[in-house]
């Protein structure tokens, strides 16, 4: 996709717009200290920050989604979390000029995420960045979340460009392989929360970045 046939970009947002690892992880350490059970490093829920509550209930209790006991544990997780997210949840270094850049363009902007509405709404509201966005997808904003491209569909919707017309940038598969099924072009985001198997050179993405503001490189927009 060229500069000139572009109309907008879209961002997965936990790991790609915003550094989410540490709340999520302490959310998760809080359960494992109130239990008895030493605190872990951040590095250690670092890595896994993308995969949300299954992620961080993983790296903290060796627990996995069909244990028996997880729908209350990642309840717990879910509201431990929701007191600490708006005390530290910064974007990472660049973002706002990589974003400032892409409007002055005249390049619209928006959000899809698999995080669920009950926080992505509160968090983007309270941060400034997210004032300009043209459309935020939430993980249960459609019937399906990624991989699935029906959410990105719909942020183009309600950006009113032609899904061919965007551009998906994320740091997880699932993005890269949402982003191909909708027909978007797609950008790795090489610098977020990819596992210590994850290997982004495997996921077809159109390009790769080390950094938000390499974003504009790759668009040809600098």
């Amino acid at each position: 996709m060229t500069a000139r046939t572009l109309q907008a970009v879209l961002f997965d947002l936990d790991g790609t717009l915003v550094d989410s690892a540490p709340e999520l992880g302490a959310a998760a350490d809080e359960m494992r200290t109130a239990r008895g059970l030493r605190s872990l490093p951040i590095g250690q829920y670092r890595p896994m920050a993308g995969a949300g509550a299954r992620g961080m209930l993983g790296v903290a209790f060796g627990l996995s989604p069909d244990a028996p006991e997880f729908p209350a544990m990642r309840e717990e997780f879910f509201q431990r979390y929701e007191r600490r997210m708006l005390h530290g949840t910064p974007v990472f270094d660049g973002v706002p000029a990589m974003v400032q850049a892409l409007q002055a363009r005249g390049l619209r902007w928006g959000v899809v995420t698999n995080k669920q509405r009950r926080f992505t709404e509160p968090l983007t509201a309270a941060m400034p960045l997210f004032a300009t966005a043209g459309a935020i997808v939430s993980g249960d904003s459609t019937p399906f979340s990624k991989p699935h491209p029906e959410p990105l569909f719909e942020a183009a919707r309600r950006l009113g460009v032609p899904a061919q017309s965007c551009i998906y940038v994320g740091d997880d598969e699932r993005d890269i392989v949402a982003g191909r099924a909708a027909g978007m072009g797609t950008v790795a985001a090489a610098y977020g929360y990819m596992g210590a198997q994850a290997d982004h050179t495997l996921w077809q993405a159109d390009a790769a970045i080390s950094s938000p503001g390499a974003l504009l490189k790759v668009l040809g927009l600098a």
